[in-house]
């Protein structure tokens, strides 16, 4: 009788250790998905988009940590910057008539609005002002 009461709660607990291990498991991957479609957003191939970012909040350093964000997604960045007026939500502006860019943009940074401005006599693709709502990725020391 003894023996079946301890089978018993052996089988018990390997259920229930089970159950846990898939519930871990799926939360896991559910955060994972997020991560890999921000991940998988790049420049389009063999195109030279040129990024202005800046940042519209009073946390020092965000411009720079969105600047390694996009060169690392393959986007040109060629000038950061600062904004005087501050803002909640980060926007993406897009200068040359490419939508498209701009969207991958907007999805390299996780979330963002994005608004078309076309301005042909700057050298700019795309401009991008950080909002303080923006949260960088945790990322490696770029020393």
């Amino acid at each position: 009788m003894r023996r079946l009461r301890i089978a018993a709660g052996l089988a018990a607990l390997v259920m229930l250790s089970a159950g846990a291990m898939a519930w871990a498991a799926q939360k896991t991957e559910g955060k994972g998905q997020k991560a890999d479609v921000t991940e998988r957003e790049r420049a389009p191939d063999g195109v030279r988009v040129r990024v202005q970012v800046l940042n519209g909040t009073k946390t020092r350093g965000l411009a720079r940590r969105a600047t390694l964000l996009l060169r690392d997604r393959g986007f040109d960045v060629v000038e950061t910057g600062t904004v005087k007026s501050t803002r909640d939500t980060t926007i993406v502006l897009d200068l040359s008539g490419h939508p498209d860019w701009a969207q991958r943009v907007a999805r390299a940074l996780g979330t963002a609005r994005v608004e078309t401005r076309v301005d042909s006599s700057r050298y700019l693709d795309i401009a991008v002002v950080i909002g303080s709502s923006w949260r960088p990725p945790t990322q490696p020391l770029h020393p």
